[in-house]
């Protein structure tokens, strides 16, 4: 039999596991923010996964930047929201 190629979430693991060092140096109050990065890479891992990039960092990085994009827009869209109603409340 032959053997069979890594998944991404295989490769996820791997590179999640040489980063580890990295991590264990970053300050207390950093290393839930590098946690949720490889969480915004996790949700993504099936598209990445379809893509099978020769380089399986390249879609990680792609995706936390998708996550960020998502919640840049998520509080743009509150503030929004704050704006018209300040200017409600205004206008009584």
């Amino acid at each position: 039999m032959g053997r069979t190629n890594p998944t991404y979430r295989d490769a996820l693991r791997a590179i999640e596991d040489r980063w580890q060092d990295f991590r264990r140096a970053l300050r207390r109050r950093d290393q839930p923010r590098f946690d949720q990065l490889f969480a915004y890479v996790r949700e993504h891992a099936d598209a990445s996964g379809l893509l099978n990039h020769q380089n399986p960092l390249l879609p990680a990085l792609l995706s936390i930047d998708l996550e960020q994009e998502r919640r840049l827009d998520e509080h743009e869209e509150r503030l929004e929201e704050l704006e018209e109603e300040i200017e409600a409340e205004e206008n009584k």
